[in-house]
């Protein structure tokens, strides 16, 4: 004959219902009190203290601690090449690196690269006026690369 679960197993069946159902007990505790947090977070919704305004400081706190303030910079004065040199420099020039304090501008011909050089006291000083945060002690303005290729005298290959 088929014994009852609870003999077979050699279970008290007075404690055999808290045993199957404790899990499920602790379950709807934990429901419970989530529901609760969420009810009490919806009443305090954009009350002080709840804002989220503190989160541009803390990535402000991260750039700053992590060494980040320069690339942002960097990649700032990228963005608005434009506003500091004007819109026609900008079209044939671009801010090609930065490296130990030494900005490098690229232009794209050497009469580019000559207005750019007589332009770098005005420039050093709109870059340090806007970018605060940016160390620049020296600029360089290099012209478009050469090619791989040389050219031997008069324009024609040497073999």
């Amino acid at each position: 004959m088929n014994k009852p679960v609870a003999r077979m197993l050699k279970l008290d069946p007075r404690k055999l219902p808290a045993q199957v159902f404790q899990r499920y007990a602790a379950r709807a505790g934990i429901i419970r009190d989530r529901q609760e947090r969420e009810a009490k977070a919806w009443e305090s919704f954009g009350k002080p203290g709840r804002d989220p305004n503190t989160l541009g400081s803390l990535v402000t706190l991260l750039a700053k601690n992590g060494n980040w303030t320069p690339h942002l910079k960097l990649a700032q004065l990228r963005n608005h090449w434009d506003q500091v040199v004007g819109p026609q420099i900008a079209q044939h020039s671009v801010v090609a690196s930065f490296n130990d304090g030494i900005l490098v501008i690229r232009a794209e011909s050497p009469a580019w690269t000559t207005t750019l050089t007589y332009m770098i006291p005005q420039l050093t000083d709109t870059i340090k006026e806007r970018l605060d945060g940016l160390d620049i002690s020296q600029i360089r303005v290099t012209g478009p690369q050469a090619h791989p290729f040389t050219r031997g005298r008069y324009g024609r290959y040497r073999r």
